[in-house]
């Protein structure tokens, strides 16, 4: 005979759903990337690809520098004393995310253009690919929430909404 199985604590998530608070800071962060470098491809009014990718990559680096520094001034003025250098040395490099969620949608405008599509149709194919990341990112909240399947598929749409937002503006200002 063998002994009884432990058992497991009631209803707790299986520790591959359980996540961190880190690692929630990157997914907003990377969701927040996507939507500010979507902006930016709609509202471009660039002669090139490669102008838009620039002004892409300049706004999230400035947008990713402004928030590192927020952060630093913050615990400055909450915990009144200067940060650390070990604060310091964490906030420079972490957030990245806001910048690299957006090499995707920017590698689809290069390659769209490359092909010989036109920078208007580049543009757009690249908000298609930030607004499907959107949405995945919107189903896999809904996932990791443990929403219903109507919650979940309310998510997805709503995340989607901003990409389908750009493309809109991008359409009617161009």
């Amino acid at each position: 005979m063998t002994a009884p199985r432990p058992r497991r604590a009631a209803r707790e998530p299986p520790t591959s759903t359980r996540v961190t608070g880190e690692a929630k800071e990157r997914t907003a962060t990377g969701i927040y990337g996507i939507i500010v470098s979507a902006s930016v491809m709609a509202a471009a009014h660039a002669p090139s690809a490669v102008v838009t990718v620039v002004a892409v990559l300049v706004t999230l680096v400035t947008y990713w520098a402004a928030e590192r520094y927020a952060r630093i001034v913050a615990e400055r003025i909450h915990e009144g004393h200067r940060p650390s250098w070990q604060t310091i040395r964490d906030q420079v490099t972490t957030g990245w995310e806001m910048v690299t969620t957006s090499l995707l949608p920017l590698g689809v405008l290069i390659l769209v253009r490359v092909l010989g599509a036109g920078l208007k149709a580049a543009t757009i194919s690249a908000l298609v690919c930030s607004t499907v990341l959107l949405c995945i990112a919107g189903w896999r909240v809904g996932n990791g929430g443990r929403l219903t399947r109507l919650e979940q598929i309310a998510s997805t749409v709503v995340a989607g909404v901003f990409g389908v937002g750009l493309i809109v503006l991008k359409v009617v200002l161009h």
